[in-house]
């Protein structure tokens, strides 16, 4: 009720003004360091995206700024930590109007959020994003090559909705010398998924609690920090780009992580 309610408000227009023209995003850094990262991958960004929920607050155009924020910087991958949708699959087409223009050295990778999987056509979303170059990593990695040497991205349905989620066939082409980044929509089991060489989990599910103040904060998904570091893995959660119920956010910008990669035993060395 309360999302139609906003929605006939203009809601869609306040959310575009308020949370995704420019300056009012957030481009958030984060540096990576990773022991063993071969030479090749120093340096090497990854633009995380997360939480769009296509639908009643965001449609075709209104990522416009947020696709060139993207891609002015270059990123040599880029990826989705899932949610496209709110409440039907085909919420996630109009977004196609934006993110087809996404460009990357290496590559747009995916994964499910819980919402993606509302009426079991999740299928059809991701062969849609594919035929724009956006691939969907279902319980199966990905793998960047330089100079003979490569970087997994490793990409799992959701914990919660999906009908499987089959980490050991996620990670079997693995070699052990192999750096492992991960993409997972929710964030609540990445200390069951952290392990030696996986140097990152991305996350997103929490919006960063959308709407940050006592008691509300206590309403959404458990939000474990933007940044937690977890033995040898660091899970970094975004907090998306879109909204559910409410076109607002407060003390939660919407935003985009760019995270490079930097070896961590030169800074050692």
């Amino acid at each position: 009720m309360f999302e139609r309610c906003a929605a006939l408000c203009g809601g869609r227009r306040l959310y575009k003004r308020l949370a995704l023209s420019p300056g009012r995003f957030v481009v958030r850094e984060e540096r990576l360091e990773v022991r063993g990262l071969p030479t090749a991958f120093e340096g090497f960004t990854i633009a995380h995206l997360s939480d769009l929920h296509g639908g009643s607050f965001l449609k075709g155009g209104d990522l416009e700024h947020v696709v060139a924020a993207v891609n002015a910087l270059a990123p040599d991958v880029i990826v989705f930590t899932g949610d496209f949708i709110t409440h039907a699959w085909s919420e996630a087409l109009p977004l196609l109007v934006d993110c087809a223009h996404l460009r990357a050295r290496d590559g747009v990778f995916a994964v499910f959020g819980n919402h993606d999987y509302r009426g079991r056509n999740e299928g059809r979303i991701a062969a849609a994003y594919l035929a724009c170059g956006i691939r969907f990593l279902r319980n199966d990695c990905v793998y960047v090559e330089r100079d003979g040497t490569r970087l997994a991205f490793v990409g799992l349905e959701d914990l919660e909705e999906a009908r499987a989620v089959d980490v050991a066939a996620a990670r079997r082409s693995l070699r052990p010398d192999d750096v492992e980044i991960m993409l997972c929509h929710n964030p609540s089991s990445a200390r069951l998924l952290a392990r030696p060489g996986c140097a990152a989990i991305l996350a997103g599910h929490t919006h960063g609690l959308q709407i940050d103040l006592p008691y509300l904060r206590t309403l959404g998904p458990k939000h474990p920090g933007l940044r937690v570091v977890i033995g040898t893995t660091t899970l970094i959660v975004s907090r998306g780009l879109g909204v559910v119920g409410l076109p607002v956010r407060l003390f939660a910008p919407a935003e985009v992580v760019v995270v490079r990669l930097a070896r961590a035993d030169l800074e050692a060395a």
